[in-house]
């Protein structure tokens, strides 16, 4: 019974090790991601990890940095050490993070700079969507819906993140081709607690709006809670948000929102593009993924991204 049950232990050993020598054979995908409250960074990272599991080659993991910089920077630190094979970073930060995805790339691990860009040149290529772009798209449309006269608001994204930088630009450069419309800021960093939080203050000031532009639509989705919840019709303000998430087309057909701009998350073509550098081809510095204003006449041919 004794030599059965160590022939047993032996058996056992050796499947581990087969397993751990199998799964050592396939190539790493790691995604440092900034916060996965952010509706939209956590479908990034989801979208990653599925289009991953198509390829029984690759293995994924992915970290939250729940919104600290500092942890994120820990975090990709901590991928460089486990020697991944390809790091895809999502930052909050364009300037934070330059000096450790430049300690990557010193380290032979190519980046990928996912959706927000960084200050610096020091990674393998760069996926993201034109954001000045998505900005001009909100503000034509919102200046043609006005007829050039009215009051707009601007809810914008986190302020240290190159896309909000980006998409205010876009907006506001288009917009004042319109000068009858008066222009008001505020920051809702992507979160709709966020924007709720600055949308009950708007109301409780009796400041009313004819348009939102808003950089991202978990914040419209902050924002009609408050006009619920004070009895203000959706469909009285002109309101057009970013992403094209499930809720938006809802919204959009129900009138509650009046559109978006599809913005695609990017991760199933990080991970083509990962498969392309494991296999030790050249990718391009740039890849840009076209966008598009999503409104009720085409909602229904177009997908939403999650």
């Amino acid at each position: 019974m004794q030599l059965i049950r160590q022939c047993l232990m032996v058996f056992v050993m050796i499947l581990s090790a087969s397993a751990v020598a199998a799964d050592a054979k396939k190539a790493v995908i790691a995604f440092a991601q900034d916060d996965l409250q952010n509706d939209f960074r956590k479908a990034q990272v989801f979208e990653v990890r599925d289009a991953a599991a198509k390829f029984p080659e690759l293995s994924f993991t992915y970290s939250d940095a729940r919104g600290q910089t500092a942890l994120l920077i820990n975090q990709i630190d901590q991928f460089i050490a486990q020697k991944v094979n390809v790091l895809v970073v999502g930052t909050n930060d364009e300037n934070a993070v330059v000096p450790v995805i430049s300690k990557a790339q010193k380290a032979g691990i190519p980046v990928i700079i996912l959706d927000r860009g960084i200050s610096g040149k020091d990674y393998t290529t760069f996926i993201n969507s034109d954001n000045i772009k998505i900005g001009e798209l909100g503000a034509t449309y919102i200046g043609e819906k006005l007829k050039g006269k009215g009051t707009v608001l601007l809810f914008e994204g986190l302020q240290t993140a190159d896309v909000t930088q980006l998409r205010s630009k876009g907006f506001l450069d288009e917009i004042a081709k319109h000068p009858g419309i008066k222009v008001i800021k505020r920051t809702g960093n992507y979160l709709r607690k966020d924007a709720l939080t600055e949308m009950e203050k708007l109301v409780a000031a009796d400041i009313r709006v004819d348009a939102i532009f808003s950089e991202s639509d978990s914040m419209l989705s902050g924002v009609r809670v408050v006009l619920d919840k004070h009895k203000i019709d959706p469909r009285s303000i002109i309101m057009i948000g970013c992403d094209y998430t499930s809720e938006a087309r809802e919204a959009i057909r129900k009138g509650a929102q009046t559109g978006s701009v599809l913005f695609p998350l990017g991760g199933t073509r990080s991970v083509e593009v990962a498969r392309e550098i494991i296999a030790g081809k050249s990718v391009p510095k740039h890849i840009v993924i076209p966008v598009k204003l999503i409104t009720k006449e085409n909602v229904e041919r177009e997908s939403p991204i999650f």
